[in-house]
C-alpha cells in the first residue's frame, strides 16, 4: 500500500472512525451475552469508504436510508489480522483514538483468550467499554449485563 493512502486513512479515521465493544443478548449461548468487537466509520462520501474495504480487504460497505453510508468491520479475524496490524502501522495523532484503539485491542486479547466467556471476563470488558468513546450511548446498562449473570443457572455455576 502506498504509504500516503495509509496515512490518509489513518488520519480520517481518527476524527471520523469508531471502535466499540458492544454487547447483544443470546438465548442460545451458555452466558446470556454475546461480545462483538466493531471498527466502523459512517460517511456521505462513498469513495473513501470504499478505499477503507479495499485496502483493508475485509469489512461491509452498506448505505443508510439517510444517505450516508457505512463501512464497518466486525470479524474477530479480520480485525485482528487487517484492522489493528493497520492501525499499528498507520497511528493515529489524537489521544482519545490511541486510548479507544489500545482499549479496544485489549478487548480482542481478552476474546482470544477466551475471558468474555465467564462473569469476571465480561466485568473487565465492560470496564474497558465505559473508559472508550467518552461513555458513548448504550442499548444495555452495565448493571443490566452484570445482573443476567445471576439469573442464569449455567453462568451461576461458571462463577461458583
Amino acid at each position: 500500500m502506498n504509504p500516503e493512502i495509509g496515512f490518509y486513512l489513518a488520519g480520517f479515521a481518527d476524527g471520523e472512525g469508531s471502535f466499540n465493544i458492544s454487547f447483544r443478548r443470546r438465548q442460545d449461548y451458555k452466558i446470556p451475552w454475546k461480545v462483538s468487537l466493531c471498527f466502523n466509520i459512517s460517511q456521505k462520501d462513498k469513495v473513501i469508504l470504499a478505499l477503507y474495504k479495499h485496502h483493508l480487504g475485509c469489512g461491509t460497505l452498506r448505505s443508510r436510508s439517510d444517505g450516508v453510508w457505512y463501512y464497518e468491520v466486525n470479524n474477530l479475524n479480520a480485525i485482528k489480522e487487517k484492522v489493528i496490524p493497520f492501525f499499528k502501522k498507520y497511528h493515529f495523532l489524537s489521544a482519545k483514538k490511541k486510548r479507544d484503539f489500545a482499549k479496544f485491542c485489549q478487548a480482542v486479547k481478552m476474546i482470544e483468550q477466551q475471558k468474555h466467556l465467564n462473569y469476571h471476563g465480561i466485568k473487565e470488558i465492560l470496564e474497558l467499554r465505559r473508559e472508550m468513546n467518552d461513555g458513548g450511548k448504550r442499548k444495555f446498562s452495565e448493571s443490566e449485563i452484570l445482573l443476567s449473570f445471576q439469573k442464569s443457572p449455567e453462568t451461576i455455576r461458571q462463577i461458583s
